[in-house]
C-alpha cells in the first residue's frame, strides 16, 4: 500500500466579529486574567489542579472567542503557565521558579489578545462612523437647517449640530407665524394648535395630522433643543444624523404650511 499522506490542517480563518462578540470576548479574556492572577505561587504549586483548570479555561476561551481555525487558537491552543526551559529531572525549585515566571507571561499573552480585539472594535467604530458621515453628506436638508449644522457635523461637533438645527427650526416657526413673543413648547402649541392654529398643514378636515405634527414640533423642542442647551454630553454621529434629518423634515413642513385666516 502507498504511504498515507499526512493530513493537512484546515486553512486559517480570520473571524469577522460583530460589536457584541468583541465586547463578550474582551470580558471573557479579562476573567481569564483574573484567574491567572489568583494563582499565588507562594500558595499554589505548579502541579496543583487549579493550575490545570486555569490553563484549560484559557484554551476554551480562546477557542470560543476566535474559532478553531483562527491564528490565535493555532498559536495558543496548548497554553501553559510556564516561562523557561523544560527538561527531565529538573530540580523542584526551578520548576516552581518557571511556574511563577509564567504567571505574568500568561497575563501578557491574554492582554495581547484583548488588545487585538480592541483594535478590531476601533476599526468597526471607524467604519460605522465613515458610513454615517457619508450618509449625512447625501441628505437633502432644508437650507435653514443645513446652514447652521453642516459644518458642525463635519467637524464632529454632533451635539452642537443638533442644538443649532433645533434653534433654527424654532426661529423659522417664529418668522413664519409672526409669534416672536413665544418660545419653545409654548410656541409650538400656539402656532400649531388643533383648535385655533396660526399655521396649518391641511384644510383641517383631518385634524389628526395637525395634532400629530404639533406634538412632533413640541417634542423637537422638549427632547432635542432643551436637553442640549443645558448639558454637555455629546451625540453619536448616527443619532445626530437622524435628529437633524427629523428637524429638516419639520422645517420643510413649516415651509409649506399656510397661515390660517384670522
Amino acid at each position: 500500500m502507498p504511504p498515507r499522506r499526512p493530513t493537512q490542517p484546515p486553512p486559517l480563518e480570520i473571524k469577522h466579529f460583530t460589536p457584541n462578540e468583541i465586547e463578550q470576548g474582551i470580558a471573557k479574556l479579562r476573567r481569564r486574567i483574573q484567574d491567572v492572577q489568583r494563582l499565588d505561587p507562594q500558595r499554589v504549586r505548579h502541579e496543583d489542579q487549579r493550575v490545570r483548570n486555569v490553563e484549560e479555561a484559557i484554551e476554551s476561551t480562546i477557542l470560543e472567542v476566535f474559532g478553531p481555525n483562527s491564528p490565535e487558537y493555532r498559536r495558543h491552543q496548548y497554553p501553559r503557565i510556564w516561562h523557561g526551559p523544560m527538561a527531565f529531572n529538573m530540580p523542584e525549585y526551578e520548576i516552581e521558579q518557571y511556574f511563577a515566571a509564567g504567571i505574568p507571561k500568561t497575563v501578557t499573552l491574554l492582554e495581547g489578545l484583548i488588545h487585538a480585539l480592541e483594535e478590531k472594535r476601533a476599526d468597526l467604530d471607524y467604519g460605522t462612523t465613515a458610513r454615517v458621515r457619508a450618509a449625512f453628506q447625501g441628505l437633502d436638508l432644508h437650507p435653514r437647517i443645513a446652514t447652521v449644522c453642516v459644518d458642525l457635523y463635519r467637524d464632529g461637533h454632533y451635539r452642537n449640530a443638533v442644538l443649532d438645527a433645533s434653534l433654527a427650526l424654532v426661529n423659522l416657526v417664529k418668522e413664519k407665524s409672526g409669534r416672536h413673543d413665544l418660545d419653545g413648547a409654548d410656541l409650538m402649541r400656539a402656532v400649531f394648535s388643533v383648535k385655533s392654529p396660526i399655521l396649518v398643514f391641511n384644510d383641517l378636515s383631518d385634524r389628526s395630522e395637525q395634532e400629530g405634527l404639533m406634538h412632533l414640533f413640541e417634542g423637537a423642542v422638549l427632547a432635542l433643543r432643551n436637553p442640549r442647551a443645558h448639558a454637555l454630553s455629546d451625540d453619536s454621529p448616527e443619532l445626530a444624523l437622524e435628529y437633524i434629518a427629523l428637524l429638516s423634515l419639520l422645517a420643510k413642513r413649516v415651509e409649506h404650511a399656510t397661515r390660517r385666516p384670522s
